[in-house]
């Protein structure tokens, strides 16, 4: 990065990559990725350009959901490997220059904590309200009517003690009781815990699930339900989610942040805008980075995503940094949602946007979701609600690696089958190929930490219309970069109402790199550039 007047904190200039572990690298042949395997890679994203390594849970679990059934919060699944293991682990992307953040479960643990345990063991045990317990209604169904996320009821009966426990997730995983100043006391030290190691910072899973309404009034149904959807969808989560008191619950575990230098909460809040935006809280004192899923849940129409963009801007309060996302674990790769040629166009955006972007394992080399066979499914979303192909499994299979056996993903039977095309489609063939995803999203990544414009300038929409979406990035006395984005397969024709002069630096047609443009930009389908502009002025106003 050039030197500049304004010091940017680490997860504002630079990108964060998240890694599944289970399907990063495997390194004992039990099939199953481990902390080892993602020390043994951790050069290449030390090649990519990677600022910050998410990882997703490594606790002990029973694994009914993959590891956000937490039996033991400060420790290591062993099958992943142990203290040791993660100590090395954090001091390897420390010595790399990258920072580490764990995935933090607050809002459920698993049905076999001892806390839980403990909890349903009788109505009068001390820890009997670290849960939700509710007694049955007169004629015996569930104390309202919300539903599991994972489809059916989210009350489960208890016949030991005769009441029902609330589940926003699997049966197996009890959601615990945030009105208890003493969960929110032991959640505390489990996060200075981490933070004591060393750990930069947290995603906060399921955060606006946290609290719930404290007179457990019924979810009104949902007017747009459709038989494809999850069943969950049948009701509007106004009661179950989302509730008023969650900003004094964020910004307490802020606080406890803050008590380090520069650690980082980023928060998974899947909401509309107006309402995401609140979780920056008041003066910056929430989360840092209330995820943004708006590339993920948008249909990818360029009027559809040229509009959320500009919305999201203008709803940031002052100060606060936007961050952008095109993948992650519970979500169809960004490369089965809109087609290979597109995923480049995605990666351009996400790249040149405004703001802090997260990159999911294996996008950078252009993953597809995999079809697994229903004999083979493995996650729980996929058994509970059969027939809606809701499973997860297609976005979290192995990493491709190399055109070894399994991908160079592990000597054992993987977990989850392989992409049959990882012969051609995985690292080594891609580092040196011009045309590969994986060298686009190098170019982009290297151009944006060296160019100040890209990596914190002020974002500008330009134009766009039912193919294209254009706009300028520029900091205060730096060179201006124009990004044309073609989102269709059909050529479009950009004539915008600005003059310019400047010339094609990184291009998804690698052919048109280092050609001159002005003012005008004829573009192949699926063709998107960034253009370092000598010259340009407005001659008429913004077309939206």
């Amino acid at each position: 990065m050039p030197n500049n007047q304004k010091q940017y904190l680490w997860w504002q200039d630079g990108i964060i990559y998240q890694i599944y572990p289970r399907s990063f690298q495997d390194t004992n042949g039990d099939g199953i990725g481990d902390l080892r395997g993602i020390i043994n890679r951790l050069d290449h994203l030390k090649w990519l350009g990677i600022k910050a390594v998410w990882i997703s849970p490594i606790y002990p679990s029973p694994m009914a959901d993959f590891g956000y059934d937490i039996s033991d919060y400060t420790g290591i699944w062993p099958v992943f490997g142990n203290m040791a293991d993660f100590d090395e682990l954090l001091q390897e992307v420390h010595k790399a220059g990258m920072k580490l953040i764990l995935d933090l479960v607050p809002n459920h643990s698993s049905d076999e904590h001892p806390w839980f345990l403990e909890s349903r063991s009788s109505r009068d045990n001390p820890k009997r309200d670290w849960y939700i317990w509710k007694d049955a209604k007169p004629d015996g169904s569930p104390p309202n009517n919300w539903l599991s996320v994972f489809g059916g009821s989210a009350w489960e009966w208890d016949e030991k003690t005769k009441q029902y426990y609330y589940h926003a997730f699997l049966v197996k995983q009890p959601d615990l009781n945030w009105r208890n100043p003493e969960v929110e006391k032991a959640m505390h030290d489990i996060m200075r815990f981490w933070l004591d190691k060393g750990v930069d910072g947290f995603r906060v899973d399921a955060m606006w699930h946290m609290v719930k309404d404290a007179q457990w009034r019924d979810n009104p149904r949902n007017p747009e339900y459709k038989d494809y959807m999850a069943t969950y969808e049948q009701l509007l989560p106004v009661y179950s989610t989302d509730q008023p008191e969650m900003h004094d619950i964020v910004a307490r575990m802020r606080q406890v942040l803050d008590q380090y230098d520069e650690r980082l909460m980023i928060a998974e809040i899947y909401l509309p805008v107006h309402k995401l935006v609140a979780y920056y809280g008041t003066h910056q004192k929430e989360a840092h980075l209330p995820f943004n899923f708006m590339l993920i849940s948008l249909p990818w129409d360029s009027r559809l995503i040229a509009a959320g963009i500009d919305e999201y801007e203008g709803a940031l309060p002052t100060g606060d940094w936007p961050n952008w996302v095109i993948g992650n674990h519970d979500q169809p790769r960004i490369t089965s949602r809109v087609g290979q040629g597109q995923a480049g166009i995605a990666a351009m955006l996400l790249l040149t946007l405004r703001g802090t972007p997260t990159i999911y394992y294996g996008d950078e080399i252009g993953m597809r979701d995999v079809p697994i066979p229903p004999e083979e499914v493995r996650d729980p979303q996929g058994f509970n609600m059969p027939g809606k192909n809701l499973s997860r499994d297609p976005e979290r299979t192995p990493m491709q690696w190399d055109d070894s056996t399994n991908a160079g993903f592990t000597k054992g039977e993987p977990w989850l089958r392989i992409d049959r095309s990882y012969v051609r489609r995985n690292v080594q063939a891609q580092r040196g190929d011009n045309h590969s995803p994986l060298v686009l999203f190098k170019k982009l990544i290297t151009l944006r930490q060296q160019e100040q414009s890209l990596c914190t300038g002020a974002y500008r929409p330009v134009y766009s219309d039912h193919q294209m979406i254009a706009y300028i990035r520029q900091a205060e006395g730096q060179p201006a970069f124009l990004i044309v984005l073609n989102l269709t397969h059909r050529p479009c024709y950009f004539t915008p109402p600005i003059h310019f002069t400047g010339v094609i630096v990184i291009d998804t047609l690698p052919e048109q790199e280092q050609v001159s443009v002005k003012d005008k930009i004829e573009l192949f389908g699926d063709e998107g550039m960034v253009v370092k502009l000598d010259h340009w002025e407005s001659v008429s106003p913004t077309s939206k």
